[in-house]
Parts: C-alpha cells; sequence; structure tokens
C-alpha cells in the first residue's frame, strides 16, 4: 500500500507527531456536534420556529406546510441530502490533486463561520437558523472525510483503532471542556445580565471560534501526499471524472460496499439519537436546559472511558465483534429511552450514561475498521460515501423521526422507531466477512479485524 503509513518508510517521531496533529481536529469540531446539534441549536430553533408558526402551529418555508416541532429534523435531514452532492465530488478532488489540507482548511472555517453566526438568530428567524444549520452541517460533514481521509495515510493497519479512538476521546474531552464551560454561563445567565435565550446563542458562537481555532494544529501537523496527479488544481471538472471514475470502480469492492451500507444503517440510528435526544428529553420528558446539558456532559465524560475501553476490546476480540456488540446496547437503550417517566431526571441521566458509554466506541472501531477496508489512494472518494451518514449528519434516521413525531405527535413514538436501524445494522454487518473485504481491497489484514 503505497499511501499507507506503515513506519517504514516515515520517522516514527514524524508519525507520531501528525497523530498527535490529526487528534486535534476532532478537538476542533467535535464541539459542534456537541453543543450545537445535541444541546442548544435542536431546542432552541424549535423555539424560534414556534415562535414563528401559524394558529396551528405549522411554519411556511418555501410554500411548505411543517409542524414548528419537526423543522430542526427536517433541517438536518436537508443538510445530509446536499451533503451526499458535495462530499464525493470533493474527496474525489482531494484524492486526484493530494491537496486535502487546503480542502480540509476551507470547509472547516466555512463551517465555523456559520456556527459563530448563529449568534444572531433570535426572534422569529427560524429561516436564518435553518439556513446556517445547513452550512455548517454540509462544512462539518465535508471537512470530516478529509479528515478521515488522513487515518489510514498516517496509522499502519495494526495501530488504526487505537489511533481512532484517541481521536474520538480527544473529541469528547473537548466537548466535556466547552459544557463546562456553557453550563456555567447558561446558569449564571442573569447574574452576568444576559437573557437565557442571548446565553444559548454565545454558546452556539463559541462553538464556531473554538473550531476556527483549534483547526490550526492539524493544518500545521499534517503533510500532504502526492494525488493521483502530482501538482495538479482544483478542477470541477476533472473532480467529476474522478467520481465517475469510482462508482465504476465500486463493483470491485463489493465486499467493501457492504460494510458500507451496514454502517449507514446503524449509523443512521445513533446519529439521530444524538441529534434528537436532547429535543426528546425537552419536549416529551419535560427536561429543562440545565438537566440537558448536564446529562450531555455526562455523556461526554463517559464516552472517553467508552472510546478507550472499546479499542482495547477490539484490540482482544476483534473490532467487528465489539462494533457488534455496541449494536446491542444501542438496541437497549433506545427501547428503554421510550418507557422513560416524565419530569424524572435520574432516569434520563441513566440513559444518558448508557449512550455515553457505548456512542464513542462504536463510532471509532466502525471508522477504524472502514479504513481497513478502503484500497490505497482512494481515502477521501471512499470517506465521502462513509461520512454521509457519519456524526449528526444522517437523513434517514431524522426523517423517520420527524415523520413519526408528524403523524403521532408523540416523540416517544418517533424514539422507538429508530429500533430497526440497529436491528437491521447488526443483521448487515453480521453478513460482512472483514477479512476477505479487507484483501479485496489489497490491503494487508490485521491478525484480529
Amino acid at each position: 500500500m503505497s499511501a499507507v503509513v506503515t513506519g517504514a518508510g516515515d520517522g516514527t517521531a514524524e508519525r507520531r507527531r501528525e497523530q498527535q496533529g490529526w487528534y486535534f481536529y476532532d478537538w476542533a469540531n467535535s464541539v459542534f456536534s456537541t453543543s450545537v446539534l445535541t444541546v442548544f441549536l435542536g431546542p432552541y430553533l424549535t423555539e424560534v420556529a414556534k415562535s414563528a408558526a401559524d394558529a396551528e402551529g405549522y411554519v411556511h418555508p418555501l410554500g411548505l406546510d411543517v409542524r414548528a416541532g419537526s423543522y430542526f429534523a427536517y433541517a438536518v435531514s436537508l443538510s445530509v441530502l446536499l451533503s451526499v452532492l458535495v462530499m464525493p465530488l470533493v474527496g474525489a478532488i482531494a484524492d486526484h490533486t493530494g491537496r486535502k489540507k487546503p480542502i480540509l482548511g476551507l470547509f472547516a472555517y466555512i463551517g465555523a463561520g456559520a456556527t459563530a453566526a448563529m449568534f444572531f438568530l433570535d426572534g422569529d428567524r427560524y429561516l436564518l437558523g435553518g439556513a446556517l444549520l445547513v452550512v455548517a452541517n454540509v462544512s462539518f460533514a465535508t471537512s470530516a472525510v478529509i479528515y478521515n481521509a488522513f487515518l489510514p495515510q498516517i496509522a499502519g493497519p495494526e495501530e488504526r483503532d487505537a489511533v481512532s479512538s484517541r481521536g474520538w476521546a480527544f473529541g469528547y474531552a473537548a466537548g466535556s471542556v466547552v459544557l463546562v464551560a456553557n453550563l456555567a454561563l447558561f446558569l449564571q445567565h442573569e447574574e452576568i445580565g444576559v437573557t437565557e435565550g442571548s446565553a444559548v446563542r454565545i454558546c452556539l458562537a463559541s462553538a464556531g471560534l473554538w473550531w476556527a481555532l483549534f483547526t490550526v494544529v492539524p493544518l500545521l501537523r499534517l503533510r500532504e501526499r502526492p494525488g493521483a496527479v502530482a501538482g495538479s488544481g482544483f478542477s470541477l471538472l476533472t473532480g467529476w471524472r474522478q467520481l465517475a471514475g469510482t462508482f465504476r470502480e465500486l463493483r470491485r469492492y463489493r465486499l467493501t460496499m457492504l460494510f458500507l451500507l451496514a454502517y449507514l444503517v446503524y449509523n443512521d440510528g445513533v446519529q439521530t439519537v444524538i441529534t434528537q435526544a436532547s429535543v426528546f428529553g425537552s419536549e416529551e420528558l419535560g427536561v429543562d436546559q440545565t438537566t440537558l446539558i448536564g446529562a450531555v456532559l455526562l455523556v461526554q465524560v463517559l464516552a472517553v472511558a467508552g472510546a478507550l475501553l472499546m479499542g482495547r476490546l477490539a484490540a482482544r476480540h476483534g473490532a467487528k465483534r465489539t462494533v457488534l456488540g455496541s449494536l446491542v446496547a444501542w438496541t437497549a437503550i433506545v427501547s428503554a429511552g421510550y418507557f422513560l417517566p416524565a419530569g424524572a431526571p435520574v432516569f434520563f441521566f441513566a440513559l444518558a450514561a448508557g449512550i455515553g458509554l457505548v456512542m464513542g466506541g462504536s463510532q471509532a472501531l466502525s471508522r477504524s475498521l472502514y479504513a481497513q477496508l478502503v484500497p490505497a489512494g482512494k481515502e477521501a472518494e471512499f470517506f465521502s460515501l462513509y461520512e454521509v451518514s457519519d456524526r449528526g449528519t444522517s437523513w434517514l434516521g431524522p426523517l423517520v423521526f420527524g415523520l413519526a413525531y408528524q403523524l403521532t405527535e408523540s416523540y416517544r413514538a418517533a424514539i422507538i422507531s429508530l429500533v430497526v436501524f440497529f436491528v437491521v445494522g447488526f443483521v448487515l454487518l453480521l453478513r460482512v466477512p472483514v477479512e476477505r473485504a479487507a484483501a479485496a481491497a489489497g490491503n494487508p489484514v490485521p491478525d484480529r479485524i
């Protein structure tokens, strides 16, 4: 594998330096997933939409009749549908040119800017909120494509589970730090002379500033590898041609695509739980904003330990078996959510603890397992397909969640509808022969995978 770092061609110190810089993009952008998508934006944008709704509780973006309680879920779905168009093209250009760092920086700073601009989301500006969410989430997903594509280049096959798990742990640690600051601001907003809404908008904007600041570290430490055409420039026409070639080539990697299908299904469930849990807690269970922040902080703290623990389990039992076990746990957790009593924060905290223990590890190991199945020189293109459903960018899950609420006006029905994603994903992943898939992609097969 010419594009994969094995340690023979690169000094160990240089490889470790790149890995440490790579971790910092998880540190930079995870606060968007945590503070924005998971905690603040869902309930806040829902309230903004409700303030703009008509007497029947509907808003009318682009002339459509949308129940205000479903607006956030639909906006997330729209952002992912747009990501489907953008990410594969950008991935193709990145692989063709070898210019991953400037593309990473471009989308990181577009996303950070849109997030910082959420400071201006107040009153009944639900259209502004939806537009900023779409721009930020598309940019978040596209930058993550390039970020993930560095993994097989900076870590050999035997160390990818550990490196991927550490990256996720860095991200959850950053989420914890920022949430502590957010919680302090939110609880003390009256003492410092700002309204609750202003405190929320400051928290949203601070996530964008954090994202922008710490993106500098990976941009300084990661290094470029030659693309398919060394020194070639950015060309949309070239990108479309490269992308068309990738889709023609997919037939050669059917086992990789079978894994990707399984991942897209079960991760839709994971991402919908992450993005909609705060809406479920606030609207169905009557959980206040302080409790929501505390619960998500608990998730972040336990996710650090969970990611590292599941990385060790993967070293002993293999990444595939460990991910399958996590899907069983996800099914149990979502099912338990349906029965949570309203007005009982202790049960909501128990649900959050369960989510935290399995969330980081299932995502980190899915990423490293997929990296074993990607052919060399096609990292960004293949990870663009992977990223369609990764970290808050799923579309089918939020759509199902939103439709379930629109039809039943019950968030309990919406949350239980997500069980199907974990069950179907488990069955599909069980059928993937990962050793054969890695060999078919031309990659060395680790002792345990």
